[in-house]
């Protein structure tokens, strides 16, 4: 038969590429500037547009969408055509996709240190950044099975599986996740509420590790590995039941975040049931990977991007072991909200999506480049400075976790806490913050020597944008034989159906965790004594979501007598019936605040907010002097008010033309009060918002405040 001569698309893969390395040296600043803010507050630079809680999320955001998104479109583009033997379906998709891709991150770049924030995390960016991701996903999923349906090979290889399940699974989550009322073009409200809200977020947070960091970087594995090492894939039997497998439970585990919530019980063991059950799946890809290898390792000990794909399987395979083991409840209580899951979480996305991501562009630069590296002593120096970098990190953070962890439980033999003031603990600790940050800037040093190395290889190569290629064309179907005879060979050459089969796997575990909390109200029991925030309350509560506060205090208290000690009464689920969105935050680098209301004067809120240090000295908390000197928007209180009416949040009928009213009078109690300590300020101002926030907290039902 005769061959067909195609081109592959070269040009979109180095788009991606270079994007990769640009968005990665500056989220890796950004993270690098965060980490000294952990131990030096004037790091913060005494603005609001640097404050810890607002860029934060920036580098987050610029970690996971923007180094690693780009990082799987480059491995995607580059294998995708290879593999089916065709050039992508549309170059105009691609640009599209790529422009569109790169601005979705500016937008987010310039809105999130604005204060333009759902506080949902992975999620922070607003409605219309919302749309623009779906629409720029839609077009990269209609690129990416329109090669697949014009391929000129008929089985789809094992990445191919993992690269039509992140695109089905994202599509979902993020459909999901996003359902938000907005009130204006940079505001909106999640249409849940509360423990509602926790489960969805959690399902969508846990569930982006898994569909975002973790499946197109297995499928750029199962490409890329053996055509490093020249070797076959260890085992097509394993991969498949590694995928099916992988993909059914990782779906489960998301409320193993939410342990010892208000979440209903029942739910929180469903996700420990099947984060326990994902270590299987998650070991069997790790192994895949590795015995891939056997036979090679001579190779190995030479070869430095070999030494990147071996030192970021065996992270994932220490990520994929602990975070199962953080879900048992033992180990939850001690671990969660501490810097043991800030070095769980780092040892994936710097081992395993960092250190892949660099050994794809280190096999792939110099071949559409075509050339060799350009020195492989620079390689090999990026590949031992960024070991040191992880470990640098994560040690320090792990060993800050637990002792954190222990010390808040800690009790005198009177019977008393050890360490009563949550600042005790936080103090002891600033130097394990400063090793991270030593950590850190050594693996961002390997980023600048990877990309110098990168550079002077581009410069003595020349790219193939339209690399010729020719295969057969794809014949009709025919008879397998024998051999060919499973179910599994039959479903490679359906990419329909096989997109089909994988939503309904990915549908079966968020519909049985979720439907139940949202249809049967027992799950989530009301209390009649919480209502609604006041329109001073509900803008306090806005401010406070702009100003990334939920980064550092979580606003729920466990059951546990460490904790009911230091906060007060443990939460209840019907406390946050009206949380649009909920603030259960997932690190503690502050005290939680959910019992905070009437703890502290308004006078000691005032000074806090100027100066941290003044009420608690040695406070690694900005100042946040802006909310003094700005004045409270309040043109919004209407609308906000009708929106959360409509949410179901039950103000009376006319309310929201007489909200500004009853939001001054507050105000006005707020600033007279304040002025009886010295303290003058206009009630206009936003300080006065989030003092009245702050003193509602936890007030609904009766507590018991804890000093």
């Amino acid at each position: 038969m005769q061959l067909e001569k195609f081109n592959y698309d070269n040009k979109i893969v180095r788009n991606f590429a270079i994007a990769t390395v640009v968005w990665g040296l500056i989220g890796m600043t950004v993270g690098l500037l965060i980490a000294f803010q952990l131990f030096e507050p004037a790091m913060n630079m005494g603005n609001q547009y640097s404050s810890f809680g607002r860029i934060r999320p920036l580098h987050t955001n610029a970690v996971i969408f923007a180094f690693v998104g780009n990082g799987i479109f480059m491995g995607v583009y580059y294998s995708l055509q290879r593999l089916l033997k065709a050039r992508m379906f549309s170059d105009l998709l691609s640009k599209i996709h790529f422009w569109g891709w790169q601005l979705i991150i500016v937008s987010a770049a310039i809105s999130l240190p604005l204060g333009f924030t759902t506080s949902h995390e992975y999620a922070e960016l607003e409605w219309p950044i919302d749309i623009a991701i779906t629409v720029i996903w839609v077009v990269f999923g209609v690129n990416m099975f329109g090669t697949i349906i014009k391929r000129r090979e008929r089985h789809m290889y094992v990445a191919i599986w993992f690269y039509i399940a992140t695109f089905v699974t994202i599509a979902v989550l993020h459909i999901v996740n996003s359902a938000q009322l907005p009130i204006s073009a940079f505001k909106s409200y999640y249409l849940y509420s509360g423990v509602q809200d926790a489960l969805v977020q959690w399902w969508y947070g846990h569930n982006a590790v898994a569909f975002f960091l973790t499946t197109p970087y297995l499928g750029m594995m199962y490409y890329f590995l053996p055509k490093m090492a020249n070797r076959p894939v260890y085992s097509y039997k394993l991969s498949i039941l590694h995928f099916w497998s992988l993909i059914f439970i990782y779906i489960w585990a998301g409320p193993h975040h939410l342990l010892y919530t208000s979440l209903p019980g029942w739910a929180q063991s469903l996700g420990v049931a099947f984060s326990l059950m994902l270590i299987a799946p998650s070991w069997g890809g790790m192994i895949n990977g590795l015995l891939t290898l056997r036979g090679a390792w001579d190779k190995v000990r030479d070869d430095a991007i070999l030494k990147f794909m071996v030192v970021g399987l065996t992270s994932y395979g220490m990520a994929t072991f602990e975070g199962p083991m953080l879900s048992l409840k033992q180990i939850n209580g001690i671990a969660h909200f501490t810097d043991w899951i800030v070095a769980h979480v780092h040892v994936g996305a710097l081992g395993w999506n960092g250190f892949l991501t660099f050994a794809i562009l280190y096999w792939l630069i110099p071949r559409i480049y075509q050339t060799e590296i350009f020195s492989k002593k620079l390689t090999s120096f990026h590949f031992w400075i960024g070991t040191l970098g992880i470990l640098f990190y994560a040690i320090p953070m792990y060993l800050s976790g637990f002792a954190q962890g222990l010390m808040l439980k800690e009790f005198t033999p009177e019977g008393t806490l050890k360490y009563p003031a949550f600042l005790q603990t936080t103090l002891i600790l600033l130097p394990m913050h400063m090793f991270r940050a030593i950590g850190g800037a050594l693996y961002l040093v390997g980023v600048i020597v990877m990309t110098y190395n990168l550079l002077k290889t581009v410069a003595k190569g020349k790219l193939l944008s339209n690399e010729p290629a020719e295969a057969m064309a794809l014949m009709p179907a025919f008879t397998p034989h024998s051999s060919e005879k499973t179910w599994h060979r039959s479903l490679e050459r359906k990419p329909m159906a096989f997109m089909v089969l994988s939503i309904i796997v990915i549908l079966i575990g968020g519909m049985v965790e979720m439907m139940p909390t949202f249809i049967i109200s027992s799950n989530v029991p009301t209390i009649s004594s919480v209502k609604p925030y006041s329109p001073l309350e509900l803008q306090g509560r806005d401010i406070y979501i702009r100003e990334g506060c939920v980064n550092c205090h979580s606003q729920t208290v466990r059951p546990f007598r460490s904790e009911t000690e230091r906060y007060g009464e443990y939460s209840k689920a019907g406390e946050f019936v009206y949380d649009h969105p909920f603030l259960w935050g997932s690190k503690r680098t502050g005290p939680d605040l959910h019992r905070q209301g009437g703890k502290y004067s308004n006078a000691w809120h005032f000074n806090h907010m100027m100066d941290p240090t003044t009420m608690s000295p040695g406070s690694i908390m900005p100042p946040y002097p802006w909310l003094i000197e700005q004045k409270l928007d309040i043109t919004t209180t209407e609308s906000k008010i009708n929106a959360m009416r409509t949410l179901g949040v039950p103000y009376d009928e006319g309310f929201e033309k007489l909200a500004n009213k009853d939001l001054n009078m507050q105000a006005q109690k707020i600033s007279e009060n304040l002025s009886q300590n010295d303290i003058k300020v206009k009630s206009d101002r936003e300080i006065i918002a989030i003092i009245a926030y702050l003193q509602r907290l936890g007030t609904d039902i009766k507590v018991s405040n804890k000093n």
